[in-house]
């Protein structure tokens, strides 16, 4: 995960900041000394849109996927298996296409510092175009991973119209070139991809112009990312020092909590934001701009679904934790057996008040519990971040060890140096997330 270095001593002050809490970043930000602010996110930024994962069975994408006989999920984003058969990825973009999502509370929020002119760049490994949506200009964004936004001939480059687009991906039919004879030029009859970065493929050259704005930045808010793969990995840590640095996420990732002024917001992206929005004193704009975006029903769609995937992630966790303590106790049962045995042989064994299963697992379920709407990070309180963190299912996006549209950035199927380090020109692939995966809302 790229946690190797050591995290500030919380004895160490901060130097531009008055602390290291979110308080103090709304103080930098209202002091206008924050003129300049950098975001890059993640999929963990588009979890509560209910963009469906790449892998879990539950979300209907695998399934498809698999009906297709592919040779593994990520071929459908490589690009020698799309010259030979596009059709698995048409299959595919009828369900992930724009216009069936809605932006989520952090988009909307960045879309916020848009408009008050204080968003220098955005770079985003996500696909999905909700960051459009939401009304960020389209000159402020870097799509480092591409997005569905436009859509070429991969053979003579000429691009396709939306609205064919459209219509094409609905029906899940593959598009061809609409050159013709009648252009003057001779007929291609091409393949038709949206300019989604695929295996095989470079990054766009936009990303390699604009990730320099990362040194020129006043304060860098990195959202739902678990920061994996390079080249995007690398942007938080071209940030200089004393700069802050906040990482809204549901666990730690790369070097973020290393320098005197980074500030580790761990949970939700939403909740975060909405904690960041009240201290600016944004809360109420935030909120009203968000609804009147996405509509009240979707956000209360959004809210019931953010309060479902607390439950489930603590309901999972509570059961890992009982099924230690049970693995516990039977290792401690079997050690009094023994030791029964050798002091009284017919000692009958009960077990006493000390085991603790019950207390134990809901006094886990109350930590991760949380209200609609609620302030409080479910898993600020208690250590529970990492392994719930790995829990909730990715966006789209991709993570350390997937592929498809959208995330940290492209990896080689089976290739382990890939997954960590993608210069220039190399096979970087949009990320689809990893089923119920490390890091939504987060990562």
């Amino acid at each position: 995960m790229g946690q190797d270095n050591s995290v500030i001593s919380d004895d160490t002050p901060a130097v531009t900041l008055a602390e290291r809490s979110l308080a103090a970043v709304a103080d930098h930000i209202k002091s206008g000394k924050a003129r300049r602010i950098v975001v890059m996110t993640g999929a963990g930024i588009s979890t509560a849109a209910g963009i469906p994962d790449f892998r879990s069975p539950e979300t209907g994408l695998y399934a498809n996927l698999a009906a297709l006989n592919l040779p593994e999920p990520e071929a459908v984003f490589d690009l020698d298996f799309f010259k030979k058969n596009p059709k698995p990825f048409y299959v595919l973009a009828k369900d992930l296409y724009p216009g069936t999502f809605h932006p989520t509370v952090s988009h909307v929020f960045i879309s916020l510092l848009a408009s008050k002119g204080l968003l220098a760049q955005l770079f985003t490994q996500n696909i999905d175009c909700l960051e459009r949506t939401a009304g960020i200009p389209g000159e402020l964004i870097v799509e480092a991973h591409g997005s569905f936004a436009s859509q070429r001939c991969i053979d003579c480059k000429t691009p396709f119209p939306d609205d064919k687009m459209r219509e094409h991906v609905a029906r899940a039919e593959v598009p061809r070139c609409i050159r013709s004879e009648a252009d003057g030029d001779d007929r291609c009859d091409g393949l038709v991809k949206p300019d989604i970065v695929f295996f095989h493929e470079a990054l766009p050259s936009l990303f390699y112009e604009r990730r320099g704005l990362t040194e020129t930045a006043d304060l860098a808010l990195v959202l739902g990312t678990s920061l994996s793969v390079h080249p995007f990995a690398g942007l938080p840590d071209m940030v200089p020092e004393p700069v802050p640095r906040v990482l809204f996420n549901m666990e730690r990732v790369g070097s973020l909590g290393t320098q005197a002024d980074d500030v580790l917001v761990l949970g939700d992206c939403d909740t975060g934001v909405r904690k960041l929005a009240d201290a600016l004193g944004w809360r109420d704009e935030l909120e009203a701009k968000w609804r009147e975006l996405v509509g009240e029903e979707e956000a209360e769609r959004q809210l019931q679904g953010m309060t479902k995937r607390v439950q489930d992630e603590v309901a999972q966790l509570a059961s890992q934790v009982d099924q230690v303590l049970h693995l516990e106790d039977k290792d401690d049962d079997a050690d009094d057996e023994v030791n029964s045995d050798i002091r009284d042989p017919g000692q009958s064994k009960e077990e006493g008040p000390g085991t603790g299963r019950e207390g134990n697992f809901q006094a886990t379920e109350g930590a991760g519990s949380a209200r609609v709407g609620d302030e409080e990070s479910p898993f600020e309180e208690h250590d529970i971040r990492g392994e719930a963190g790995r829990m909730v299912s990715n966006g789209l996006g991709l993570e350390a060890d997937t592929a498809g549209p959208g995330g940290d950035g492209r990896a080689e199927p089976g290739s382990e140096s890939q997954r960590q380090t993608n210069g220039p020109g190399s096979a970087e692939l949009p990320g689809v997330s990893a089923g119920a995966s490390p890091k939504s809302g987060s990562a």
